[in-house]
């Protein structure tokens, strides 16, 4: 096996990307060289409109595009004009490509990685190849652009100066109830990717485990029938779980836990806990609830006991 080389350097021969070439409005425009190594380049999340000149001329020189689905990235590169090589790389068969591309990369190749849409390594196994690339000692250059999570955070109207990025929420009910419980006392505005299909009963868990935090559901952002929608989350649950609109890629922006949870008074734990009673135990609803609350949880579960008395639920 050969010894890697320090990023930029190549022996004698060895093969190196030519400068490329992409049409832009019309006119017909040559890319520098590019030079050997990993290129991580952003692609628009709808709008092929949302990609940068720097990505255009990466793409353009590229010895070969890895992506995760060769349909979708042939669109793109057909708009500007762009015709080079690709590799499927995706979390099915990322095992087997990885050496390939690192093959690639140790031939002295320029490669560039792309995911279907937007920034790669956010909710894909690229971070892997570019662990393995830099262990190697080959460049690693990021080449950035759009991004679903900030594209969100910006129009949801929430806090910004400090956010977790969750991706998607584990599919199980069970599962997902725990993690939102886990989630309940970061203090920070909280993103989440989620299907369509699994969008409903998803609101409805983060009602029950966060209450009634102000949210957005951010719909098909950049494309034609993009759709911002702002409340919180126990009515956006209710518009969900009543039909409204869940086709397309969904991503749920929710505001911090109060800073100041000592000013929450009776009635919003309250009411707190009358949604997460309605879809849980009473035992994980106090849990959920003194999480999401910062209320002692001996308050949080008196309080309990009395609702649960109003309704004649005996449940624990």
């Amino acid at each position: 096996m050969s010894k890697s080389r320090p990023s930029g350097e190549r022996a004698s021969g060895e093969p190196h990307a030519a400068g490329g070439r992409y049409a832009l409005f019309g006119e017909d425009r040559a890319c520098p060289t590019l030079a050997p190594g990993l290129y991580i380049v952003a692609t628009p999340i709808g709008h092929l409109s949302d990609i940068s000149l720097r990505a255009l001329e990466t793409l353009a020189a590229a010895d070969l595009i890895a992506c995760e689905d060769t349909r979708v990235t042939s669109k793109l590169l057909g708009r500007y004009a762009i015709v080079r090589p690709l590799l499927p790389y995706h979390e099915h068969n990322a095992a087997v490509m990885r050496p390939r591309l690192l093959a690639e990369l140790q031939a002295g190749r320029a490669v560039a990685l792309v995911s279907d849409a937007g920034t790669p390594l956010i909710s894909d196994p690229g971070y892997r190849l570019v662990r393995e690339a830099q262990a190697a000692g080959y460049s690693v250059t990021a080449i950035p652009g759009a991004s679903a999570a900030l594209a969100a955070l910006v129009l949801a109207g929430l806090p910004t100066d400090r956010f977790f990025f969750e991706g998607f929420l584990p599919p199980r009910e069970a599962a997902r109830r725990a993690r939102i419980a886990e989630l309940a006392a970061i203090p920070a505005t909280l993103i989440l990717f989620e299907t369509g299909r699994r969008l409903p009963a998803a609101l409805a868990d983060l009602a029950a485990g966060l209450g009634a935090r102000e949210a957005a559901v951010c719909r098909e952002l950049t494309k034609l029938h993009e759709e911002v929608r702002r409340d919180t989350l126990p009515t956006l649950a209710d518009d969900y779980a009543r039909g409204a609109e869940t086709r397309g890629e969904f991503v749920i922006v929710i505001a911090p836990p109060q800073e100041q949870p000592g000013r929450l008074g009776e009635d919003q734990i309250d009411d707190m806990l009358r949604n997460a009673l309605a879809s849980a135990s009473l035992k994980d609803a106090v849990e959920a609830v003194t999480a999401a609350s910062g209320q002692p949880r001996r308050l949080v579960y008196q309080r309990a006991l009395a609702l649960a008395k109003e309704r004649g639920d005996g449940r624990d």
